[in-house]
């Protein structure tokens, strides 16, 4: 019976090299197997790739099987919501055009069942260096985006993409310890709490899974990263949990 819906993000398929991220994308590939009996929707958070860039006639090489397994959930009658990442920010046609998934570039209100549930990535929501703005505009430029595009050979540009992928790698957001109210996540939603009035606030980018009170029978939930274990969110008989889907099951 398809009444359950899941959240999962930050799979960085690509990194840190071929053979690390194929063993990573088999294990997903086994979830998605195990929740396609059950999920009516999935939520994509952000960062599925560790570097994505999509041409008008060019789509980069490799992750086949988990297209392939997108496709079966999405012929299988499985709704999925795409939610673009610091890390996969140029998804543009592709994913709705071939498998009909609805992409979201920033945060979404959506009501299921009677609960609000406000998610999106959670890349440069509180505090903001300028460095990350000057990036974060160089990366949304659509001046930028023609030219490279159109200036430089996809071989190239998959290399520019993957080298600063690397370089701006997010291993290290797990050295740093969830910082409760410090969080600039959780700032973020305390801004916009009296505006955005959800039940529950999920996002990724974090790399540490994390369910966190924030009074008032309101939840923020991070659904972490899939580097050493597999976290999610599921929701199912009117609340959400964090999940960990192991090969036994």
């Amino acid at each position: 019976m398809h009444d359950k819906y899941f959240f999962a993000s930050d799979f960085h398929l690509g990194a840190p090299n071929k053979e690390i991220s194929l063993q990573r994308e088999r294990k997903i590939i086994r979830w998605l197997d195990y929740i396609k009996p059950h999920a009516k929707r999935l939520y994509l958070l952000g960062d599925i790739f560790d570097y994505w860039y999509e041409w008008n006639n060019v789509i980069p090489k490799g992750f086949y099987r988990f297209f392939n397994k997108l496709a079966e959930l999405r012929d299988d009658g499985v709704e999925i919501i795409y939610f673009t990442g610091n890390h996969d920010v140029w998804q543009y046609h592709y994913l709705e055009d071939e498998f009909g998934i609805k992409v979201y570039s920033k945060p979404e209100l959506f009501e299921i069942e009677g609960l609000k549930i406000y998610c999106g990535h959670g890349d440069g929501l509180g505090a903001k260096s300028f460095s990350y703005n000057i990036i974060k505009w160089v990366f949304t430029n659509k001046i930028c985006q023609f030219i490279f595009s159109n200036f430089f050979h996809p071989n190239f540009a998959m290399w520019i993409g993957f080298t600063w992928s690397k370089h701006r790698d997010g291993y290290s957001r797990e050295t740093f310890p969830f910082s409760d109210e410090d969080e600039h996540i959780i700032k973020y939603i305390r801004k916009i709490m009296p505006e955005v009035k959800a039940d529950y606030y999920l996002f990724g980018h974090r790399h540490i899974e994390k369910k966190y009170d924030l009074g008032d029978n309101k939840t923020y939930i991070n659904t972490g990263v899939w580097y050493k274990i597999a976290p999610y969110a599921e929701m199912s008989n009117g609340k959400i949990e964090l999940k960990y889907f192991s090969e036994n099951q």
